[in-house]
């Protein structure tokens, strides 16, 4: 009862200061609460009433951190709730700050997980500060899991396939701990141990004996049909030189998003050839001053972009996309370029290729290779993009259908240059030749206009004068 009394009475009394001026309020509040002798019994109903928990945080909030009342704020009895930044920093580190957890990072706007792929680092060795650790492998890039401090690795928290999320704990460091060099003597140690159950893999071989004791049982007239198609069906290596392996998470997302396109869009090829002799002579003629000028070597992949966005320009339908009932018109050019990778294929895309000239683009294409190569590429490296290039031909493609990369409607591939038998002027002549594909969606594109762009892009590059003349 006395308990009760003296919270009802802290309770008018805060209906009472109210009235008075803020600091006031603030001060009286913190001597009336600490100036009363509260019973042990009083202090714990205080902390399982959810009522008077929330008058200790409205207290809490009265209270200044002024000279005036700090004396009496470090002497308050009761305790409040702690900060989202007391939280915070306790899974970063350790009280006295000796022990750091290396957390996921954040990993885009639209990636909420990932798959730890594999560790950098094992328990024992040094690490420095931002120095990776791991590798998070998403549906669309590879990021690194870096190290908060400089320190030894005590011991890794999360495993190689498991699924993480931005925040999650995937090592400790320590920096005051020593570079374990014995920690591999144990291993070594454990693998001899190991090597002893291969006598428990005998059993097995018991177990197999017990099927094929069964398998006469199952011998009966029946099966005679399936034994005379045996022989022409082809026979299946043995299990022993199988490998099963989990399919990577960047494998996964290129499937479903090919298999995604084919099942959405109403996808047609269009093809077409084009004679590079003009384009390849203007490329030798200036490609020392082009490297002179602009410290960046003159590609054929450049042209080819600026001749796309030419040809979207005249023919805007092609960089449009289909919306639920909607079509949607971009008035802005971002050209994708796909580049194939060891991990997979990738496609960062060339922003505002329509403001660039030949040097920005060549610029862009290298850093982005660049990246794509040493797996540094960030999610925003690759999101959006209005219209895909593919150049098959580095690898010698011939000719091919490239697949619609959503939420596009086209993609143009190119293809090797061989030296072909044409007819020039009325003689035949052989010049360096290439084939040109455009697949596109033919729920929004009609041929007419597919085959003007793809004639658009053959104009230009045969002529690379029609660029600066704009015809």
């Amino acid at each position: 009862m006395a308990s009760a009394a003296m919270i009802r009475s802290a309770a008018r009394s805060l209906r009472l200061r109210l009235r008075q001026p803020l600091e006031q309020q603030r001060c009286l509040l913190a001597r009336q609460f600490l100036s009363s002798s509260v019973p042990t019994e009083t202090l714990g109903l205080l902390r399982s009433s959810t009522h008077v928990r929330s008058y200790s945080s409205q207290l809490s909030a009265l209270i200044p951190a002024t000279s005036q009342c700090s004396d009496l704020t470090r002497k308050r009895c009761y305790l409040p709730n702690p900060s989202l930044y007391q939280v915070w920093s306790r899974s970063f580190a350790s009280d006295n700050g000796d022990k750091f957890e290396a957390v996921v990072p954040f990993m885009g706007e639209s990636v909420t997980d990932g798959t730890l792929a594999n560790f950098l680092k094992k328990p024992g060795d040094r690490v420095e500060a931002d120095e990776p650790i791991a590798q998070i492998e998403t549906d669309k890039v590879t990021i690194d899991v870096a190290s908060p401090e400089a320190g030894v690795i005590e011991k890794l928290i999360a495993s190689e396939g498991d699924t993480v999320t931005p925040g999650t704990k995937v090592a400790i460091i320590s920096k005051s701990a020593q570079p374990a060099e014995t920690h591999v003597a144990p291993s070594e140690e454990a693998t001899p141990k190991e090597s002893s159950p291969p006598k428990v893999e005998e059993k097995p071989k018991v177990e197999e004996k017990a099927p094929k004791v069964e398998s006469p049982k199952m011998q009966a007239p029946k099966p005679t049909a399936p034994s005379k198609t045996s022989p022409s069906e082809p026979q299946l290596p043995p299990k022993e030189r199988e490998r099963r392996v989990p399919m990577p998470r960047l494998r996964k997302r290129i499937a479903n998003r090919l298999k995604d396109s084919q099942n959405t869009f109403a996808m047609l090829t269009t093809f077409n050839e084009v004679d590079m002799t003009n384009l390849m002579k203007l490329r030798s003629d200036y490609k020392d001053e082009f490297v002179t000028k602009h410290g960046v070597k003159l590609g054929l992949m450049s042209c080819f972009v600026k001749a796309a966005v030419s040809a979207l320009q005249n023919q805007p339908i092609v960089n449009a996309v289909i919306d639920g009932d909607d079509i949607i018109y971009r008035d802005y050019v971002d050209v994708s370029v796909a580049v194939g990778t060891s991990k997979g294929l990738v496609v960062p895309v060339i922003r505002d290729a329509d403001t660039m000239n030949f040097a920005d683009i060549e610029k862009g294409i290298n850093n982005l290779a660049k990246k794509a190569t040493e797996g540094a590429l960030s999610i925003d490296d690759m999101a959006g993009g209005t219209f895909t290039i593919s150049n098959g031909g580095v690898y010698g493609s011939l000719i091919s259908t490239p697949i619609i990369n959503p939420p596009q409607s086209a993609i143009l591939g190119m293809h090797s240059i061989v030296q072909r038998p044409v007819v020039v002027n009325g003689d035949i002549l052989a010049r360096p030749m290439m084939y040109l594909a455009l697949t596109y969606d033919h729920r929004l594109i009609d041929g007419r206009e597919a085959v003007f762009f793809l004639r658009r892009i053959k104009d230009v590059v045969e002529d690379p004068r029609r660029l600066l003349l704009d015809i």
